[in-house]
């Protein structure tokens, strides 16, 4: 395949993924009831599982090599960012929450560079800090305490790790490895944090939207997203991957819009218009960033 179509493939799965993910907004409003660590747990077991039935032996053996980092992914970009995500929204409005964590197409913008002891791409850091600064402006709702902001800076410290760490994991297990044993290991850290913290009553029988719920994060975000965005990072750098993360506040609004549960004022319509000049910008840009990584 040629690299432009590597590219435009990266790119698309990158965009699917995102959406996808914002487009949970619905799901999660029906799960406000279940209890939200046993709720996670659940919602990884299942997409981890379901994985593992989709894939198969096709699945490869995890090198002993990988156990540790297998762990901090799942510790970090999957467990540790719910746990940090609840306890921050806990104590900061969820606007101001997404926005901090919107600032993860910057932070890949930098890291992913200087990972290869490369400089960043001036136009792909620009193009990262209007996809971020769109976001806020869809997401910004209100103010936050100074433990909120630092535990939001954390959820969206662990939102880079879900990229980062699996890059080094990629090559050996493939997208569809990363995500199942990564989900799987955050099921387990997950029940264990929701048993310790709320007992038996971390696991009750959801009802029947509530199973619904959990199925459709499952299959849509654990399983499907997680697959989609980790192929993208095998086919595109990292940073050029995370200006689509923009994309997830955008597509939560747009979906909010759609079933009623929001409106769309002028404000966040220019913070979506943004969003979409960064992406674009960064699109743009993208072939030439994935031709000097591979050379």
């Amino acid at each position: 395949m040629r690299g432009s179509d590597q590219n435009a493939l990266g790119m698309a799965g990158a965009a699917a993924s995102s959406i996808a993910v914002g487009s949970t907004v619905a799901a999660s409003g029906v799960l406000l009831d279940y209890p939200v660590l046993g709720g996670q747990a659940l919602r990884y077991l299942l997409g981890g599982l379901l994985l593992a039935m989709l894939f198969g032996r096709r699945l490869p053996p995890v090198p002993r090599t990988h156990l540790f980092r297998l762990a901090l992914l799942g510790a970090t970009g999957m467990a540790g960012f719910n746990v940090l995500l609840i306890a921050a929204l806990g104590r900061a409005g969820p606007g101001a929450v997404g926005a901090i964590i919107g600032a993860v197409p910057v932070v890949l913008a930098l890291a992913g560079p200087l990972l290869r002891r490369r400089l960043p791409a001036p136009r792909v850091l620009l193009a990262a800090v209007l996809v971020s600064a769109g976001a806020a402006i869809v997401q910004w709702a209100g103010g936050a305490s100074i433990l909120g902001i630092v535990l939001a800076i954390g959820a969206m410290l662990c939102e880079v790790a879900f990229s980062l760490l699996a890059l080094s994991l990629l090559p050996d297990l493939g997208a569809a490895g990363v995500a199942t044993f990564a989900s799987l290991t955050a099921a387990g850290m997950l029940a264990l944090v929701a048993v310790t913290a709320d007992g038996t009553a971390a696991f009750r029988m959801p009802t029947r939207g509530e199973l619904l719920a959990i199925v459709y994060l499952a299959v849509v975000v654990t399983a499907a997203a997680f697959v989609l965005w980790y192929s993208s990072l095998m086919r595109i750098p990292v940073e050029l991957a995370g200006l689509f993360a923009g994309l997830i506040p955008v597509s939560a609004l747009l979906t909010s819009a759609a079933v009623g549960a929001t409106g769309i004022d002028a404000v966040q319509l220019g913070g979506v218009l943004v969003t979409g000049a960064g992406v674009a910008l960064g699109a743009l840009h993208g072939g030439r960033v994935t031709q000097e990584v591979r050379e």
